[in-house]
């Protein structure tokens, strides 16, 4: 049993307590060697095809406005008011700590490493591998040495990897200021984090929303939904987002997921709850993480929109390489 976490050393709070992070007032992330086993022995995944083409874009070098390009998974391209965001880089061919196992990327990254224009700011909503990728990580930090804006405890893990990285580290509910008037604000989700067997929950997660040029997007990261407060709390302080970045994928067997990702109709609970005028659908398609078919989410998207009302063109789901204007 750890007692003593070894990326953060801070006061206990509301969603941590003084070893581990928690999320108040939802069901438990956490799942145990059984349940594990469960799932990978009486549970059966969908094939998956092994290769998706795709056209990758050649984004501008800057934009004014806001515009969204489709990396893959949960990494895209921000570009706010003349500066270029990239989120949870990964832009390896695994989505694992091993370069020889692990899911294996399915589609090419919607933009080439080598057309990606000069990133300004990582947000890096937390540890997990199909997100935190040390080296993409690096590719970035030898290229253009970018900050990376994360949460508490996460810097720890990439500074063992990259010692002179550049680190914006906040909590829930921060802000911090890239300059030229664009904001980041953490903001809290429904998720876990781990790099190994024993640091469950030593390093925080998080959502953020960016703000500048009169324009505002939110991206989740990897998050539950439970009883949407969370989510209704964020429209609520960030009113008519331009943008809402949504998990619709890895969501299955249900019962073992649904504390820690959205399925597609949550997502567009998540999309009504934020008010935001438009959403993609991310995280899905790249990587097989779990069960679901490949393509389901995208059709579950559909369905989901027509039970609530919503038109189909508010929320799609956003393939590598499709670019998405705000203005």
């Amino acid at each position: 049993m750890a007692t003593r976490n070894p990326y953060y050393d801070g006061a206990a709070s509301d969603h941590f307590d003084g070893l581990r992070f928690f999320n108040p007032g939802h069901p438990a992330t956490d799942r145990g060697l059984g349940e594990i086993m469960r799932w990978k022995l009486r549970e059966t995944a969908a094939p998956w095809p092994k290769l998706v083409q795709v056209t990758p874009a050649k984004p501008d070098l800057l934009v004014d406005d806001l515009r969204i390009t489709m990396v893959g998974h949960a990494t895209l391209l921000i570009q706010i008011a003349g500066l270029n965001l990239v989120t949870d880089p990964v832009w390896s061919d695994r989505a694992s700590p091993l370069a020889c196992a692990g899911p294996r990327r399915v589609t090419a990254p919607g933009i080439a490493f080598d057309e990606l224009p000069p990133i300004d700011a990582v947000l890096l909503s937390h540890n997990h591998y199909d997100h935190l990728d040390i080296a993409s990580l690096k590719q970035l930090e030898a290229r253009d040495r970018p900050l990376i804006v994360t949460t508490l405890g996460n810097d720890a893990i990439v500074r063992k990897q990259m010692p002179r990285a550049r680190f914006a580290v906040g909590d829930w509910s921060d802000r911090i200021a890239l300059g030229g008037g664009v904001e980041v604000y953490i903001v809290p989700a429904h998720h876990w984090s781990a790099r190994s067997i024993g640091d469950r929950r030593m390093a925080l997660w998080c959502g953020f929303v960016v703000t500048g040029a009169n324009r505002s997007v939110y991206f989740a990261g990897d998050t539950g939904y439970g009883d949407g407060q969370i989510f209704r709390d964020i429209g609520a302080r960030f009113p008519a987002l331009d943008a809402a970045l949504i998990p619709i994928g890895a969501y299955a067997p249900r019962w073992f997921m649904s504390a820690q990702h959205t399925n597609p109709d949550e997502a567009v609970r998540i999309l009504l709850d934020l008010g935001a005028k438009r959403g993609l659908g991310i995280h899905w398609g790249s990587f097989q993480l779990t069960d679901e078919p490949r393509d389901e989410p995208v059709e579950r998207l559909v369905v989901a929109l027509a039970a609530h009302g919503v038109d189909c063109s508010r929320f799609p789901a956003a393939h590598p390489g499709q670019r998405f204007d705000f203005g």
